[in-house]
């Protein structure tokens, strides 16, 4: 299966991603999102692992100079096709090459073709599926044509939505049956240049994107509603991703709703320059004057 013949599309998926980020919504995580979508690039150009055949995958069979035993089936849950002359043949588990290598084989033995050289493509994927879950564009079940990264499944589903957090889990079953369970900083991966976090997923394995942390904005600002909280944002960079305030609005009048971890909501009359933290909610107060 040659996994070069999908890099246009694949590169057209990623390039994909600018055009489904609204007008002034560029910032430098936009920017960092975009350029680990064209690191994950190359785990599918390179083609990275060897899908094999399961249960529910179409395939097509051709042997050259012989068009009558043209076959396309799809596998069935015990692992098996029916190909002409040769009856049942089970392919579950091998890839393509062992797949074209064991109907070869059945064809010399069974002395039906003298020579046989036999051609496997796969035309649908199903036996291998992974789920991307949460905060993404394209949420679903994302059927895998060879070992894919965790950048490349993103990219599959559209890329992280801008209500979507930095970190993300991935949710594996072990080899002894075991789950792991990993969370990845995506902006600290590809900042740091160490991609280590970029793992391999694998069939089975969830991916699930939580919504980004929180903040909240109202009162006499120009534009009142929930923001995602970046990294340590100030009161005075609330203000702003809030459009600033109003002709009535004052930067006196500025409050700070904050829960403590009693549960009890405190109000603060914090400084332009303090930390905003998460689920905070910033009132701006009317002037008297």
């Amino acid at each position: 299966m040659d996994h070069h013949q999908n890099l246009p599309q694949r590169l057209a998926q990623r390039q994909g991603l600018l055009k489904r980020l609204p007008a002034g919504v560029w910032s430098l995580r936009a920017l960092l999102w975009f350029v680990l979508m064209l690191f994950a690039l190359p785990a599918h150009s390179q083609g990275t692992g060897t899908f094999h055949l399961g249960p529910g995958d179409v395939v097509r069979i051709n042997v050259y100079g012989h068009p009558d035993l043209t076959t396309e089936a799809r596998i069935t849950y015990d692992g098996k096709i029916t190909f002409p002359l040769v009856g049942e043949v089970a392919l579950a588990g091998l890839d393509t090459g062992g797949a074209e290598t064991r109907l070869a084989k059945l064809l010399h033995d069974g002395k039906f073709v003298v020579r046989p050289h036999v051609n496997v493509l796969v035309q649908q994927y199903r036996s291998q599926q992974v789920s991307v879950l949460g905060q993404v564009n394209k949420p679903g079940k994302i059927a895998l044509d060879t070992i894919s990264s965790l950048t490349d499944l993103l990219a599959l589903a559209g890329g992280v939505a801008p209500t979507g957090s930095d970190v993300v889990v991935v949710i594996a079953r072990q080899k002894d049956g075991s789950i792991r369970k990993r969370e990845i900083n995506l902006d600290t991966m590809i900042t740091s240049g160490e991609m280590a976090g970029n793992v391999a997923v694998a069939n089975g394995d969830i991916i699930y994107v939580p919504r980004a942390r929180m903040f909240y904005i109202y009162g006499e600002v120009q534009k009142p509603g929930a923001y995602r909280l970046e990294r340590g944002m100030t009161v005075m960079q609330a203000l702003s991703v809030g459009g600033g305030l109003t002709v009535r609005g004052t930067e006196r009048g500025v409050r700070l709703h904050r829960r403590d971890p009693g549960g009890t909501v405190q109000t603060i009359e914090p400084g332009l320059a303090d930390a905003i933290q998460e689920n905070d909610v910033v009132f701006v107060r009317e002037s008297l004057f």
